[in-house]
């Protein structure tokens, strides 16, 4: 068990983490694949979509927009149909609109009030705009992939972060769902780290392709690292 209480800076994975990046996947690319005719398990779409993303996001940077257009022409490819310019486009175009996990707003706040709060995403700078306004704190600093030309888990978005943020690594914890784009990388760089595993419960690994590694904290939730593990009061209702 770590003493959370040790740290003063709390890192964030964005997507699958603080925003509900499955279900805003699957509200895109299942009406996608539906007009082709292709019906899949939610499971399934989850997998492919994990599998075209880390194609992707090796070798050249591209930024996230491409990344996302490009994994949409990927599953015309592997199903045979050839997608629309709008069906391209339809992923990225509907970043904007991914909500929080109903848990997110709340804690984050309530962690505000006694860490330095950051960001380090695989995301553009315009699109993390969007759910920076839905997550409705300020962030002390937002390290995304467009800045740092790279995708987690290369370790050079953790390096730049922990250079931007300026405090001893000792002091910084980061918080994510992905044991793949997040957990692997900190724990070789030896930054602390809890694992938010949103699919209790859920087969496989989802929107990230499997990885193995062991968090210092695992927690079901946001929820549970603030009121189990910092002893801070949140309400979900706020």
């Amino acid at each position: 068990m770590i003493d959370l209480k040790k740290y003063e800076a709390l890192t964030f994975d964005c997507y699958g983490t603080l925003i509900n990046w499955e279900e805003g996947i699957l509200t895109s690319i299942k009406p996608v694949l539906q007009g082709h005719n292709i019906n899949l398990a939610e499971e399934k779409i989850l997998e492919i979509f994990a599998e075209f993303e880390s194609e992707l996001e090796q070798g050249e940077y591209i930024t996230y927009r491409e990344v996302l257009k490009g994994v949409v022409s990927k599953f015309g490819d592997r199903f045979n149909f050839q997608p629309t310019d709008d069906e391209l486009n339809s992923l990225a175009n509907s970043l904007q609109y991914w909500q929080p996990f109903s848990d997110t707003v709340a804690a984050l706040k309530s962690l505000k009030q006694k860490f330095k709060l950051i960001i380090i995403s695989n995301v553009d700078n315009d699109l993390f705009a969007f759910s920076a306004k839905h997550l409705q704190v300020e962030f002390d600093e937002v390290i995304t992939a467009e800045q740092v030309k790279s995708y987690k888990p290369s370790l050079n978005n953790f390096r730049q972060a922990i250079e931007r943020i300026g405090i001893p690594q000792e002091k910084i914890l980061h918080v994510a769902a992905s044991i793949y784009h997040d957990v692997v990388p900190a724990k070789s760089l030896g930054i602390s780290t809890v694992w938010v595993n949103r699919r209790t419960g859920k087969q496989g690994s989802g929107a990230s392709l499997p990885a193995t590694a062991q968090p210092d904290l695992e927690v079901p939730d946001l929820q549970t690292l603030v009121a189990r593990k910092l002893g801070i009061n949140t309400k979900l209702s706020e």
